[in-house]
């Protein structure tokens, strides 16, 4: 029998399909894109510090060029890598330094470093 005025309160309840929905997106959100990554390798580079160091002097251009051939041809029989690292000093002209990169280039020698003069 129902008495009068009473009011009937039901239970409260959670819908939790929407959070199932959620946890499952972000479960396969980030099973997707953890399979995506790529792992680091060694690249095998080995650091200039590791080459000998040869200091040039100032010199004319063209013998600058010679010098340069010479030391690239020197450093392809041994089977050598060769680079050069080029060390202006603050007082230096800018110019010099643009002398010696394109003595590099006539030269054929593409890896040219700078370091601190």
């Amino acid at each position: 029998m129902k008495i009068k005025g009473a009011v009937h309160v039901e239970e409260a309840r959670i819908d939790l399909t929407p959070m199932i929905d959620t946890v499952m997106f972000l479960l396969i959100f980030f099973m997707v894109t953890t399979t995506l990554g790529q792992k680091e390798t060694d690249l095998g580079i080995t650091l200039p510090g590791s080459l000998a160091s040869n200091v040039a002097t100032v010199m004319h251009a063209g013998e600058l060029v010679r010098t340069l051939i010479r030391y690239r041809k020197a450093s392809e029989a041994t089977k050598s890598p060769y680079m050069i690292t080029i060390q202006a000093e603050d007082a230096a002209i800018y110019e010099r330094v643009v002398e010696v990169m394109n003595a590099c280039a006539g030269a054929g020698i593409k890896d040219v470093t700078f370091g601190n003069g």
